[in-house]
This record gives structure tokens, C-alpha cells and sequence, in this order.
């Protein structure tokens, strides 16, 4: 079982799991007065959730077996977002800033690989230009959202 285990597959099963995270969250923020609350729920549903399972979904399209790139990935963009949910929680700059970099590498892996499937005609991403573009835009979208992140973690101090 483990052995067909493929990292799209991981990345999108952890996705929902943030997802699910995120409504508990906002379900419990304001009866126990949670500093951060909403903006964690926030994070977990949008970039722990919708995003990643954006590039589990990308990563399915072409992962036959499970690469060393996809585990790298997996591994990256869980441990960049529980750094970044603990430096925001702790008020610790520096774990978001360490987590704000490993997403933006996670990022650079994602679009390396659409960018790669543009002279590919067998994955899904290759045949529907419109579904590659909103790939990359929200690949974008996330990663230019990551300086300002970085710079609200550091004023709030």
C-alpha cells in the first residue's frame, strides 16, 4: 500500500485536511478568544488547503509514480506552513520568514514543472491552456502574497 502511495495523492489528501482544520478553527476562534484565529483559518483553507491541493491535482496529472521531486514538495510546502501558523502564533518572525522561503522554493518547483508541460500533450495541464494559466495565477497570486506576509510578521512585534 505504502509503495503506491503517490505524492499528488498526499498533497492533496493533506490539502483537505487544512481545509477541514481551517473551518474547526473559525468554528472555535471567537468562543475561545483566539488572537490569530481567523487569519489561520484563513491561511489553512487558502494556502494550506486550496493550494496545495492545486498542485496535488497539477502533480496527478503527471505523477505515474511517486518522484523524489513530489515528496520533496510534500515534505517542503507542510513543514513551510506549520512554520510560518507557528511564527505567526508565537510571534516569532524568524519561523515565518524560514517557512515564507521554503514556500516560495515549493512555488519555484510547481511553476518549473507547468512551465516544463508546455511541450507535453499528455498531461491535462498541457491540454487545457485556461486551467494551466489559473495553475500559474494562483502559484503567483500565493507567492506575491509571501513578502507581505513577511513584513505584517515583523510589524506586529
Amino acid at each position: 500500500m505504502i509503495r503506491s502511495l503517490r505524492a499528488s495523492h498526499t498533497l492533496m489528501g493533506l490539502a483537505w485536511c487544512s481545509i477541514i482544520a481551517g473551518g474547526l478553527i473559525a468554528a472555535v476562534t471567537d468562543p475561545l478568544d483566539l488572537e490569530h484565529g481567523s487569519w489561520a483559518s484563513a491561511y489553512l483553507v487558502l494556502v494550506g488547503g486550496v493550494a496545495q491541493y492545486a498542485i496535488g491535482l497539477a502533480r496527478e496529472t503527471r505523477d505515474g509514480t511517486a518522484d523524489r521531486r513530489g515528496w520533496t514538495q510534500v515534505v517542503v510546502w507542510n513543514a513551510a506552513n506549520v512554520l510560518v501558523l507557528l511564527g505567526v502564533q508565537a510571534d516569532r518572525p524568524i519561523l515565518v520568514d524560514v517557512g515564507s522561503a521554503l514556500l516560495l522554493a515549493a512555488i519555484a518547483i510547481a511553476l518549473f514543472e507547468a512551465a516544463a508541460e508546455r511541450g507535453l500533450r499528455s498531461t491535462q495541464l498541457a491540454n487545457h491552456a485556461w486551467l494551466r494559466r489559473g495553475f500559474v495565477a494562483l502559484l503567483v497570486f500565493v507567492g506575491a502574497s509571501i513578502p507581505v506576509g513577511i513584513v505584517l510578521a515583523h510589524q506586529s512585534r
